[in-house]
């Protein structure tokens, strides 16, 4: 089954490499969207996938890349639009 999820997450986060990190994950697993950095210091994601690959996800994005340091992640689920083709870095 098909999910989207919109995370936004907080602590280290930003000038660590976590958007690439994001963008290497989502290719492993299989899943669609985008990463961006937000005004207030958080990593903000928004997501597509199967439901087992969208989980295996968000528990890499809860940790991050090695230089990270996750203090939260807020997870907001919803019904999947299809509009992504594939996952990419937004500015």
């Amino acid at each position: 089954m098909q999910v989207r999820v919109h995370l936004m997450i907080s602590g280290r986060v930003q000038g660590v490499g976590f958007r690439y990190y994001c963008v290497q994950m989502a290719r492993q697993y299989g899943v669609r969207g985008w990463v961006r950095n937000s005004a207030d210091g958080c990593v903000e994601v928004m997501a597509e996938g199967e439901d087992a690959s969208l989980e295996s996800f968000v528990c890499r994005c809860r940790h991050g890349p090695p230089s990270a340091k996750v203090l939260a992640c807020r997870e907001s689920y919803a019904k999947p639009t299809g509009t992504f083709d594939a996952f990419e870095v937004a500015f």
